[in-house]
């Protein structure tokens, strides 16, 4: 498979304040998705606008977006047990990253 220039594809794992929802997606501009996340188009009624799950708490990058998406898939499929032992190795306090995108 050919590649030209860099690409940047993100899987993410949201939560509310009261971090007691995860939310977990992928996207080509993490920013802008998170920006989206923040500040829905009006009427949707999506999962992250009901739980108000707009906090970013992981992410992994990749280059390719067919790998971003097993990697959402996989961890979709994972029990929230399993989900917290990830983020807690690299965001062990939980603290909100929006500010470092």
């Amino acid at each position: 498979m050919k590649t030209f220039g860099t690409h940047n594809y993100y899987t993410y794992i949201l939560t509310n304040k009261s971090k007691s929802v995860l939310y977990i997606g992928v996207t080509n501009n993490l920013k802008l998705r998170l920006e989206y996340h923040k500040k829905p188009i009006e009427l949707h009624n999506n999962f992250t606008t009901k739980y108000k799950c707009f906090y970013l708490i992981y992410y992994e990058h990749f280059q390719v977006i067919n790998i971003a998406i097993s990697r959402e898939k996989e961890l979709k499929g994972w029990r929230r047990e399993k989900k917290e032992i990830l983020i807690n190795s690299t965001n062990p306090d939980w603290q909100f990253l929006n500010d470092t995108i």
